[in-house]
């Protein structure tokens, strides 16, 4: 990913963590659902049903991959891990709402994982400091969350794909084999550490 595109979304993941904060002048989930082509992504001329079901075409494809991993785990711990801004929450089509919704299909395929006995981990370039608010955020909407990475230093001066390489890497050092990587930009999947990886629609770097 570019330099431009890292900063863009670095900005917009901070710009929503912000709002995460502001609970006097939230908006309720029910008004989150009325937004269609909101915030940033509105703003750009993505609309949000296109792109959902964009998503959920690459979640069909996930779904029978863990299903059948899971299946012949044969006790082994598995693990599906998945990026959070615009992958696991909508945050640039509501980068002001509290708390930032769930990409429904996501949610859905990280429960069905998790029901299965899959460990859901986080693996996001967000900063150590927006911890609380993010954990408090994806448990919100529903994600079960078997563990969160956030950049700390010396993370914070890594390359994107370096570090989250590194944290799935870890994760694996824990026991877990990862069936299946998730996100939306190939910052996000590539360097390994995976069975699987499936690519959510990024549309040419417009979703941060």
């Amino acid at each position: 990913m570019s330099e431009t595109i890292t900063a863009r979304r670095a900005a917009a993941t901070v710009v929503a963590a912000v709002a995460l904060v502001m609970a006097g002048t939230a908006a309720t989930p029910a008004e989150a659902a009325t937004a269609r082509t909101s915030g940033t992504a509105g703003l750009k001329g993505i609309d949000h049903d296109a792109w959902i079901r964009d998503v959920r075409a690459v979640v069909d494809r996930a779904e029978p991959y863990v299903a059948e991993r899971a299946a012949h785990a044969d006790g082994r711990k598995q693990a599906v891990v998945l990026d959070i801004d615009n992958t696991s929450l909508e945050t640039d089509f509501h980068w002001a709402t509290v708390p930032t919704p769930a990409v429904a299909p996501v949610l859905e395929l990280a429960r069905f994982a998790h029901e299965r006995g899959a460990a859901v981990f986080f693996v996001t370039a967000r900063p150590g400091v927006l911890t609380p608010a993010t954990e408090w955020n994806l448990r919100k909407v529903g994600y079960p969350v078997d563990g969160l990475y956030v950049r700390h230093l010396p993370d914070l001066f890594q390359d994107v794909s370096t570090y989250k390489t590194a944290k799935r890497a870890e994760i694996e050092a824990k026991g877990y084999t990862i069936v299946a990587n998730i996100g939306n930009n190939t910052t996000d999947l590539v360097g390994g550490h995976a069975e699987r990886t499936f690519k959510l629609p990024d549309y040419d770097g417009k979703l941060s």
